[in-house]
């Protein structure tokens, strides 16, 4: 939205709750786009519609192939062009580094989940009925960034003085999308004619290990909370802290992610598209979510449920 104010065009957030925040000139309209008529009258009047809504993280397989529907029907009696943000899961585990041509593999059901809704969006595309594309994510990072792998649990716990809590072997390498230039991405592929029909992975900042990563956090706020300063939960706390868990349970579908290199390609975007959107150097990201991050700590402390990796029990977790 706010990339989108940046250029002037007229914006609506469509979201089902009345939005804590949204930036000057952003229209509110309330509607569950679950429901294709809701979706329809929702998207009346829009050029492009930016997808970025997701069901209850433990409703996906049940929720998202027809909350995906429902906005091509939305998109389509719109006449409008579909932005469709998604994430790596479709793929599954692989050996090598992620790129845009690798099948979907996931057996998990939210990676098949996610599969289903990109071919329903893609399909649609194919079949004329709608102008589509795809813009994809690794894990992600930013400014309002909470809920995520180093969410809360790396940039709060930093800013906190606290010891930052990770999944798998923090020493291998693993690609982090910074929020803003994804946001960037989108809007370009919104814009763009040649991205139409396509998957685009979005510009990522030099992957580096989430090691490496988790340290330029703290370099960043200037905290030292002491030796060591990552908590590692491995693949088998997660498959183990499901029993007991509900957010581990749902995570544990994806330990493969942080059992072996992740790193994700993102040449086709810019060999395609050159520099109109290049991805934030990576220290100069983390520095500004960081910042967020001390700005907004008395209300993080006070509202943010982050997921807590402290459910598994001690002799499951191992330090790094």
């Amino acid at each position: 939205m706010e990339q989108l104010r940046e250029r002037g065009a007229d914006v609506a957030a469509v979201t089902r709750h009345e939005p804590d925040f949204l930036p000057e000139g952003v229209e509110s309209r309330l509607a569950d786009v679950l429901y294709p008529d809701r979706a329809v009258a929702a998207f009346a009047g829009a050029d492009v519609v930016y997808h970025c809504a997701q069901p209850p993280y433990d409703e996906w397989p049940e929720l998202f192939p027809d909350l995906t529907r429902g906005i091509v029907a939305g998109v389509e009696a719109a006449g409008a062009r579909l932005v469709v943000a998604e994430n790596l899961y479709m793929y599954g585990p692989v050996q090598a580094r992620l790129t845009e041509d690798l099948p979907y593999a996931a057996t998990g059901p939210k990676g098949q989940t996610r599969a289903e809704c990109a071919d329903i969006v893609l399909d649609a595309h194919e079949a004329g009925r709608i102008e589509a594309t795809i813009g994809r994510a690794s894990d992600f990072f930013g400014p309002r960034v909470r809920e995520s792998a180093v969410g809360e649990q790396v940039f709060g716990a930093a800013v906190a003085g606290k010891r930052a809590k990770v999944f798998g072997d923090p020493r291998l390498a693993h690609t982090y999308t910074y929020v803003p230039d994804f946001a960037r991405a989108l809007v370009l592929l919104g814009e763009r004619d040649e991205a139409l029909g396509e998957v685009w992975h979005v510009p990522n900042p030099e992957t580096v290990s989430t090691r490496r990563f988790v340290d330029l956090v703290y370099e960043a706020a200037d905290v030292d909370p002491g030796f060591p300063h990552i908590i590692a939960a491995p693949g088998l706390a997660l498959t183990l802290g499901g029993y007991l868990s509900a957010p581990l349970k749902e995570l544990s579908e994806m330990r493969y992610a942080f059992e072996e290199p992740y790193v994700v390609r993102d040449a086709k975007f810019r060999e395609t598209f050159g520099d109109a959107v290049e991805a934030t150097p990576l220290q100069d990201a983390i520095a500004e979510t960081v910042a967020w991050y001390e700005t907004q700590r008395e209300e993080t402390a006070a509202e943010a449920e982050p997921i807590h990796i402290e459910t598994v029990s001690e002799g499951t977790a191992e330090s790094a």
